[in-house]
């Protein structure tokens, strides 16, 4: 029995790890995005680096997905009394899994706008932190829905006006050179 603990104290070691890998790269994405975007263009090292925080987002998704999968497995096999797919944290965590993957496909592809894409993004991926940590209040789903939807609004805002002041400082000054 002591195998089968520790086994579930190292899933939830990776999921929490993947968490936080997610959610940092996420945050380093945008700040990435921010001073990339200061001359209004992309350069080779500039690209190289978004490409990295990339890989960082993949490798943070993966170990996430791999781990809740080893203990859904491992819940199922030991016969838990309570299925994760029972709880509505469950059903919150794959529909954030999936809206993730879904909003970076739709941004890889420019299907939707970047500030309301990183927006989502940022959102999600802060609610995966806060879910594999145990943070998120016990709620129901179309309540953890509706908190989702009003916090992607207030990151929409924050980041539209971090860019903006970012970027506005960086066109006052090229207007004050001229």
């Amino acid at each position: 029995m002591n195998n089968i603990t520790s086994l579930i104290f190292f899933l939830l070691f990776c999921q929490a790890f993947g968490a936080f890998i997610g959610a940092f790269a996420a945050i380093c994405g945008e700040i990435a995005y921010i001073l990339a975007m200061r001359d209004g263009e992309i350069d080779t090292a500039e690209r190289a680096h978004l490409r990295f925080i990339g890989k960082g987002l993949r490798f943070g998704m993966t170990l996430l997905l791999l781990a809740s999968l080893g203990l859904v497995i491992t819940s199922f096999v030991l016969h838990g009394t309570v299925q994760p797919a029972m709880t509505a944290s469950y059903w919150i965590f794959s529909l954030l899994i999936l809206l993730v993957i879904g909003i970076s496909w739709a941004l890889a592809r420019k299907q939707i706008s970047f500030a309301l894409g990183s927006a989502i993004s940022f959102a999600a991926w802060c609610f995966l932190t806060y879910l594999t940590l145990g943070l998120l209040p016990m709620i129901s789903f179309s309540a953890a829905l509706a908190l989702f939807i009003v916090s992607v609004a207030v990151f929409y805002s924050a980041l539209y006006y971090i860019r903006l002041l970012a970027l506005g400082s960086t066109a006052n000054r090229s207007l004050r050179k001229k």
